[in-house]
């Protein structure tokens, strides 16, 4: 039974953390501008052109989309400039609004300042908006005030988040509310940001009537509260939409959910649309759902760009797979670099890479830093390490850190320091608290000690549990235990036989030797010798012995005896006793006398008294 801590790199692990969105946005863009009226073309009888043959131009001559675009926005300038010079304060409103969005702010405010003074409540907002794209946010403040007042649900969302940003949340409260109440999707969900901050159960309303009317953060954010609440169905509705509209994180998380129920497929698509789009964490989890389906290259390719991009995950997954093609120096960079991005496994992995390489003080350095940092199966290898140099009293508060951050591996090597310190007790419960997490080698602990207080019952359960987590000890443990049981016989007879047979396959030695005195039984020589050979070569006396007996049947005595002589010299008296019997009957009375000796110190008592009056016939034969 050894000690439990010598792990694979974390190519497995996957992380998804959650960040938040900034929610609100320190600077005000264009896409905040009121629109401003639009003059159209004179059409119909009365227009310039009215009456005359239109001549169709060449084909070559028809100008593109781009230059129409630029015609008609430089002909709508020019009626606005006209109508505005002129003093019409809705053509100065839309002349200021078209060089605001044109960025050229100079021109933009005579124009909107002009229109303001007429009352028009469009340019009371654009202004506003001009200003503080100024760094004037008190000035601005003020328009945006006045247009709210007029009625204005823009320049009302826009000075509830002014309000919010100084600190003012009450006065945000107020404004985003007027905005939201009108039918205003952006101050809908600023509002609906402002009340989940302030861990207001109405936030959640005001993000569902975002989210109704398009907003992808607010449906992104309407998706994250139902599934905490468990709703999956409804959050993969909200994902969806989400995604839909490009919103990154809620492509990866709606990835995720396909890929926990197993539809890989679309699973891939989303995760491929977040990580086309800049997210990580999507590039890492293609990353691993490629790796899974057999395509290593386009797996690494993903891992790199999300490295690159800060996701210590992926660099991790990097370290792993450059790590088993053997490229310890390639598989070393990549784990510093996940180190580096804040992941604390690039320590722990660099600490599995060094102890690989048998460069221990380093592999002790990198546990060390990694245990340091919260890292649990770190802390597990940093007392492995110790408690191998003979220092138990250090390893046990390492151990003990580990055990309580959950690492099952730590509560078993616990139970294994209190069983060596002969106190059981402390030792049964470590033991029990790993095979509740699922530890094989924990559970087969707990049977033994079960079976050692005759409950039987209770040994069973845990004995299922070991076998079926892969402990060859437990299962050969349970054939043992069903082949005892007198109710059911045939039945348990027969399951006891696969436990048997599939301890045997792992390469369980008595099960082995148990395989092959059945096949022997039933008269099935070669399945016999074919047992005893595996075990045998895997070091088993009883094993080496009976190949040597199922020889020596069929006439091959000379390989018998290679057998016995093995089984002899590994201490079975029996094996030794048959090599006197060869000896003596080949007339070598020294080898006879030499074997018999064994045969006594190896015992049991039948075979030694065997022995011993073997041992007196040579010795007259030799003093005769």
């Amino acid at each position: 039974m050894g000690l439990m801590g010598d792990g694979a790199g974390l190519l497995n692990t996957r992380q998804n953390r959650e960040e938040r969105e900034p929610t609100g946005g320190k600077a005000m863009t264009v896409a905040g501008l009121l629109p401003a009226p639009r003059s159209g073309e004179p059409v119909g009888p009365g227009a310039p052109d009215a009456g005359r043959p239109a001549v169709p131009p060449l084909l070559t001559e028809l100008p593109d989309e781009d230059t129409l675009a630029m015609r008609e926005e430089a002909e709508i300038e020019a009626r606005h400039r006209a109508a505005a010079d002129a003093g019409d304060p809705r053509a100065m409103s839309a002349l200021g609004t078209l060089l605001l969005r044109r960025g050229d702010l100079d021109a933009a405010e005579p124009y909107l300042r002009g229109a303001v003074q007429d009352g028009e409540r469009a340019a009371a907002n654009n202004l506003a908006l001009l200003l503080h794209q100024r760094g004037h946010a008190e000035e601005a403040a003020g328009w945006w005030r006045i247009a709210a007042v007029a009625g204005s649900a823009p320049a009302a969302h826009a000075l509830g988040r002014h309000l919010r940003e100084r600190g003012d949340e009450p006065g945000a409260d107020y404004w985003l509310r007027q905005a939201a109440e009108a039918g205003h999707a952006l101050g809908a969900y600023a509002l609906a940001d402002l009340l989940d901050h302030q861990r207001d159960v109405a936030a959640e309303r005001w993000f569902r009537v975002a989210a109704e009317q398009g907003h992808r953060e607010a449906a992104y954010r309407l998706a994250r509260i139902c599934a905490v609440r468990g709703q999956e169905r409804e959050a993969e509705q909200w994902y969806r939409q989400a995604a839909a509209k490009r919103h990154r994180r809620a492509a990866l998380r709606l990835g995720t959910l396909l890929e926990e129920r197993g539809e890989l497929k679309e699973a891939e698509h989303w995760y491929l649309t977040a990580a086309r789009d800049g997210e990580p964490r999507a590039a890492c989890a293609l990353g691993f759902l490629l790796r899974d389906a057999g395509d290593v290259d386009q797996a690494a390719t993903w891992w790199r760009r999300a490295a690159q991009a800060g996701e210590g995950n992926a660099a991790n997954a990097l370290g792993a797979l450059h790590a088993q093609e053997g490229e310890t120096q390639t598989a070393e960079r990549w784990y510093r670099t996940a180190m580096e991005a804040g992941d604390v496994n690039g320590a722990y992995n660099l600490g599995l890479l060094c102890a690989g390489n048998g460069r221990a003080a380093q592999a002790e350095q990198w546990y060390r830093k990694a245990a340091y940092a919260g890292h649990r199966e770190a802390a597990n290898a940093v007392a492995v390490l110790l408690l191998q140099r003979g220092d138990a009293a250090g390893a046990e508060p390492w151990f003990s850190k580990a055990a309580e951050a959950g690492s099952i591996d730590a509560a078993f090597n616990l139970g294994i320091l209190h069983a060596s310190r002969g106190e059981d007790a402390t030792a049964r419960r470590w033991y029990e608290r790993a095979a509740a997490a699922g530890h094989a080698e924990a559970a087969l602990q707990v049977a033994i000690a079960l079976q050692r207080e005759g409950d039987q019952h209770a040994a069973e359960r845990h004995l299922r549990c070991a076998a079926g987590g892969g402990s060859a000890e437990a299962a050969f443990r349970l054939g043992a235990l069903l082949d005892a049981r007198e109710e059911g016989r045939a039945e348990c007879a027969e399951e006891a036989a696969e436990w048997h047979e599939r301890a045997a396959r792992q390469g369980h030695r008595r099960a082995q030797v148990r395989l092959g005195m059945g096949a022997a039984k039933r008269g099935d020589v070669v399945g016999a010798a074919h047992w005893y050979r595996l075990a045998a070569e895997a070091g088993s006396r009883n094993g080496a012995f009976n190949l040597g007996l199922l020889l020596a049947r069929e006439g091959s005595e000379p390989e018998a005896a290679l057998w016995w002589s093995r089984a002899a010299e590994a201490g079975h008296g029996r094996a030794a006793l048959r090599m006197a019997l060869l000896s003596a009957r080949r007339g070598d009375l020294p080898a006879a006398q030499s074997w018999c000796a064994r045969a006594i110190d190896c015992g049991p008592p039948e075979v030694a008294e065997r022995a011993a009056r073997l041992t007196a016939a040579v010795s007259h034969e030799l003093t005769a």
